[in-house]
């Protein structure tokens, strides 16, 4: 099918929170006063796994090529694919568009967020562009290289992920404890500037500049001084006298305060100009409370507007104090950082995530308690890093790169060019905590140690700029902040130096076997969840460090970061990691309910619920521990349980209180919760003893199966404030669809990935966590399928009670259905079950000629079991009232 589609308009920033606002595009959000035009260049790309000779010429026969949309996964592969399973080697991307003539006489540019790999990009049979690296931005000029408006072009891209050691990270792949896939895995976009523009940080070599360079400067809550650095191009033939005008704008849309400054500009020349804006009571950025602003820069030429853009800025300052520990905003940060690593690998679509589903990691992870992100190891999506700053979540940017070095001078420059590159990129986040330019845990020399740190502070030399290495490694005695485990205080005064654990948790018996038992895959056992998350909690045997050990670390240790916030696939062993709080598909382990409690109730933030919290970590089916535990924020947590005399005799002197009734009996028990300095704030609770199956059997027996429940109760001060019932599962009766998007609605711009969750849940809702299964989908509408059979995908093994489905968007908004049954249902299986959801017209105008072909789906089999199921009621329950006549004879015998 084709279908050209113009670029006509940028959208109008909106001041409130919603989707459009969210992301920046090309490294900049939307100005009101707009010239700028943008439009996603993510759709309507062909695609070839190999390569293909003459493929960047213009007349080359593509038909039969496979039409993609970006992100894009050189392949799709099974959730567990580590061990070197992924395709290295060339792929071929072609895209066929058209500008109409509106175009003429501005400069067009294109802007890759990141391509894997060494590329070399073309524009209508031309090459224009070599690239070496595979996480930061390659940026375009077409208008130089030979762009034609009103006409057809073709934009070409060979892309080789294979092992190269000439550019970071430069192990091969097969040696590396990641996967980094390949593919035009991050977004594109198309944007248009006039002659006279403010250029891009990463398209010009300027040191501590180009583009727009925020910095502050005596930050405190009466007033912060906001310094803005502004490079501009004239590429005119003649001189041209310009007005450059910066405004805040604080998050309900008022103006807080403006500047504005002349600048001439000689034919051909670029210059910077720097002001300076006073703020009074500035609304500072914290991450319980990330307040941000809109700098609104605009260029003017007489009275009209030539350019302009917004940038995202929060107002804090950054002090790592000796002894002391982390100052933010010019106050003792007393409580301690506390984190996870993040990889950029999601289930079966590698690292080629959209950027909502960015977006919905930043959520969960907060939610899940974090403030510090550690970005292992490279830079993230641009997307990501916009939702920490929106979300609170403090981001450590680590250079690419991972136990490899090469003494030839051309890694190293590779490296160094990347560590600008990375702070050009991402230097006015407020996100952004600490930079970590050398490579992770690599033997460099002393010689590469000094040069890293020297770039990092000649890209950024104001105030609140940190540059961190491990302790061990050469050149350390150059570095502001140290890696390390916790150390004695007399350690931390005699370097003068904060330190920060970078990675914690993990624990392995030998780097061959990688056993471990901090590494459990959601569905293993009960028993392994619980031991993951007491491990990370607290222990009272030798191995990793535990949160209790970080807090009980002195003040100069500023905290760490979890290994690893989510299960992902790596490259030199079969298995994939599963120490992660979360699984691949970011569904949760009893980790992430353990990290969550400790977060504060008192905190108002707000996009994050923080609140009184409670959870029950047990599922009460028969293989369920008979202690039970419990994660909570509050002061003490009140355990109720129905206990049974014929079972449990020695009740009464179990600690708990009874309330007699026949013969069951509810026993309560109040503990409380081990807080304060030092140590974990929030131990986790273990009733011992308190779950029996048996009675749970004798509950049901006798009819009392609403009783067979543990119910948790958090109070403070007394009072009760939180809640949680826990009810164990009966027979699978349906399948329960929900959609995993943290709010965020689904935007028809062919890239979006939505997940959806679904689960064996039984006639009540609750979920069955033993169900085996598979479950078989069906869509209908605007959205596709991602993954089939091959990768097990679809149909899906229920694991844990659940199963995933990611769906993505195509670009026409409008409904999507889905449809969700047991891949062989009978007369008593669950039920099949449905879901319909909306997606919004997309708030970026999309760029393409060629989109792809959905075939119309005959709706699929509906099975005429729902209707037997019930017929077959009665029926079932005379067998029951069979088993329970005869197994009470045989009682008796």
């Amino acid at each position: 099918m084709k279908k050209i589609v113009y670029l006509l308009f940028f959208i109008v920033s909106q001041t409130v929170f919603g989707y459009n606002d969210s992301f920046s595009t090309a490294g900049f959000y939307p100005h009101e006063n707009n010239t700028r035009q943008v439009a996603g260049f993510n759709t309507g790309w062909k695609f070839f796994l190999g390569n293909a000779e003459d493929a960047s010429s213009v007349d080359f026969d593509d038909s039969a090529w496979d039409i993609v949309a970006l992100p894009h996964t050189l392949e799709l592969l099974p959730a567990s694919a580590s061990g070197g399973r992924n395709y290295q080697g060339i792929a071929w991307y072609r895209k066929t568009f058209t500008l109409n003539n509106s175009y003429e006489g501005k400069k067009i540019w294109l802007y890759f967020e990141a391509i894997m790999g060494k590329c070399r990009i073309y524009l209508n049979g031309k090459q224009i562009k070599e690239h070496y690296g595979g996480f930061l931005p390659i940026i375009i000029d077409l208008s130089e290289a030979g762009i034609k408006s009103g006409e057809q072009n073709v934009i070409c891209v060979c892309a080789d992920n294979s092992n190269d050691p000439s550019y970071p990270p430069g192990k091969p792949q097969e040696a590396l404890d990641f996967c980094y896939f390949g593919g035009i895995y991050r977004d594109c976009w198309l944007y248009t500037t006039s002659s006279v523009h403010i250029t891009d940080a990463n398209y010009t070599d300027v040191k501590a500049g180009g583009g727009i360079f925020v910095s502050f400067d005596n930050v405190s809550e009466e007033k912060a001084s906001v310094r803005i650095l502004t490079h501009i191009v004239n590429e005119t033939v003649h001189t041209q006298s310009v007005l450059v005008k910066n405004s805040l704008i604080d998050n309900e849309g008022n103006e807080s305060k403006e500047c504005v400054s002349k600048l001439t500009l000689k034919a051909g020349e670029e210059k910077s100009i720097l002001q300076s804006i006073v703020i009074k009571n500035p609304k500072l950025w914290h991450p319980d409370s990330p307040n941000l602003y809109d700098l609104e820069t605009e260029v003017r030429m007489g009275n009209k507007p030539v350019d302009g853009l917004a940038t995202k800025i929060g107002i804090r300052s950054i002090q790592f104090v000796p002894d002391k520990g982390l100052f933010l905003n010019g106050k003792h940060f007393e409580d301690k950082l506390l984190g996870g690593n993040r990889h950029q690998d999601f289930g079966y679509i590698g690292m080629a995530l959209s950027n909502n589903l960015h977006y919905t990691d930043a959520f969960k992870l907060r939610e899940a308690g974090f403030r510090v992100i550690r970005s292992a190891h490279y830079p993230q999506d641009p997307a990501f890093m916009d939702a920490c700053d929106k979300l609170g979540l403090f981001v450590i940017v680590a250079t690419p790169g991972w136990q490899f070095w090469n003494n030839d001078p051309v890694f190293e420059n590779r490296v160094i060019s990347d560590i600008r590159n990375m702070i050009r990129r991402d230097r006015n986040h407020p996100c952004v905590l600490l930079w970590e330019p050398v490579l992770n845990e690599t033997h460099f020399p002393e010689s590469f140690a000094r040069k890293a740190y020297l770039a990092v502070h000649e890209e950024y030399p104001y105030k609140g700029c940190y540059a961190a290495i491990d302790d061990v490694s050469k050149g350390s005695d150059y570095y502001d902040i140290l890696y390390c485990a916790p150390k004695q205080e007399s350690f931390y005064r005699e370097s003068g130096k904060c330190c920060f654990t970078r990675e914690f948790g993990d624990c392995v018996d030998d780097w061959y076997s990688h056993n471990s038992y901090s590494r459990i895959a959601r569905d293993w056992s009960e028993e392994g969840l619980l031991h993951q998350a007491q491990h990370y909690a607290k222990k009272n045997y030798e191995g990793s460090l535990t949160v209790d050990q970080l807090y009980k670390s002195p003040p100069a240790h500023i905290g760490g970061t979890l290994w690893h916030s989510f299960d992902h696939q790596r490259g030199y062993h079969p298995d994939p990691f599963w120490g992660g709080i979360m699984d691949a598909f970011r569904q949760p382990k009893y980790a992430y309910y353990m990290f969550k409690s400790q977060s504060s109730p008192l905190i108002n933030h707000p996009l994050i619920k923080s609140e009184p919290f409670v959870f029950i970590a047990h599922s009460m089916t028969p293989t369920s521990p008979e202690d039970v535990t419990v994660y909570s924020n509050c002061d003490s947590v009140r355990l109720i349980v129905t206990a049974d005399t014929a079972v449990n005799q020695a009740a009464k002197t179990s600690g708990f209180r009874h309330s007699y009734s026949s013969r069951f009996y509810t026993d309560t028990i109040v503990k409380r919760i081990e807080k304060g300095m030092p140590g974990i704030p929030n131990s986790p609770l273990i009733f011992e003893d308190a779950f029996s199956f048996v009675t749970v059997r004798a509950l049901h027996r006798s009819k009392k199966e609403e009783l067979a429940r543990i119910i948790a109760e958090g109070m403070i001060d007394g009072r009760v404030v939180a809640s949680s019932t826990c009810m164990p599962s009966k027979r699978s009766d349906k399948i329960n669809l929900s959609v995993d998007n943290c709010g965020l609605v689904p935007q028809a711009n062919g890239s979006d990935i939505v997940l959806i969750i679904a689960s064996i849940v039984d006639e009540r809702g609750y979920v069955r966590r033993l169900a085996n299964e598979n479950i078989e989908f069906f869509v209908e509408g605007e959205g596709e399928i991602i993954g089939n059979n091959t990768i097990g995908a679809n149909p899906c093994a229920v694991k844990g009670g659940i199963a995933p489905l990611l769906i993505r968007t195509t670009t026409q908004p409008g409904l999507i259905k889905i449809i969700a049954r047991l891949q062989y249902e009978g007369a008593n299986t669950a039920q099949e079950t449905s879901l319909t959801f909306n997606t919004e017209k997309s708030k970026i105008e999309l760029v393409f000629d060629e989109q792809s072909y959905q075939e119309k789906k005959e709706k699929p089999w509906i099975s005429k079991n729902r209707k037997r199921m019930k017929a077959n009621a009665p029926v079932l329950q005379e067998v029951e009232k069979d088993q329970q006549y005869f197994e009470s004879t045989e009682k008796h015998k």
